[in-house]
């Protein structure tokens, strides 16, 4: 039987480097990472979230060929807008992101505010979109303007993008171990010393909205 073929595991790096900048705006932006679990943790924090939610950026790991139906299983049920993120589109409040599963999702600065910026650098961490490239674009243009949230997933995708946001101003909710369908990535987060508070799931999405009317 041949060896299977495992993609390289890059750092961050491939993709941007770490720059982190005071924001240039004073927007409010959710960003939020998953992989194995997370489809139903997704439906299940966005679900409660109001129409006037700020921008929400999603790197999800799932294949290409199945991003654009999963945003729009989603629009279909919540009262945010749930779509594929498309390159060079202004973020609006109310609408959620969701990585395509053919590239890294990216927190970009535009001239009228923030952006989705879409890059089809190799994989980091043996994935495309990749936690850490979301986290690591919002520590450079977003600062204390995120909110960052890890959610169940395998491995460590994530925990130095958000160790990375944390220092840079976010702040940072992780998956409790008992929701989480596995606790590979929270735990790692939590390990890395970017998480600033632990919740259940169900606990996510009303703290979200209390943090975000807290720094308006």
């Amino acid at each position: 039987m041949p060896t299977p073929v495992v993609p390289p595991s890059h750092s961050a790096d491939v993709v941007l480097p770490l720059q982190p900048r005071l924001p240039a705006c004073s927007e409010r932006v959710i960003v939020v990472g998953a992989s194995t679990g997370g489809t139903e943790a997704l439906k299940l924090l966005l679900l409660p979230l109001p129409a006037h939610t700020p921008p929400i950026l999603i790197a999800q790991h799932m294949p290409e060929l199945f991003t654009k139906s999963f945003a729009e299983r989603l629009d279909a049920i919540c009262k945010l807008q749930v779509k594929e993120a498309e390159h060079g589109e202004r973020l609006r409040p109310g609408c959620a992101y969701v990585a395509p599963g053919h590239s890294h999702l990216l927190l970009a600065l535009g001239p009228a505010g923030y952006t989705c910026v879409l890059s089809q650098a190799p994989a980091v961490n043996r994935h495309r979109p990749a936690v850490d490239v979301l986290f690591r674009s919002a520590a450079n243009v977003g600062g204390g303007n995120v909110v960052g949230v890890i959610l169940t997933g395998m491995g460590r995708d994530g925990a130095v993008g958000m160790r990375e946001m944390h220092d840079a101003g976010a702040y940072t909710l992780a998956q409790d171990e008992a929701t989480s369908v596995v606790y590979g990535m929270p735990k790692e987060a939590i390990a890395m010393g970017g998480v600033d508070e632990v919740l259940p799931l169900k606990d996510i999405a009303p703290r979200l909205l209390a943090l975000c009317a807290r720094r308006d």
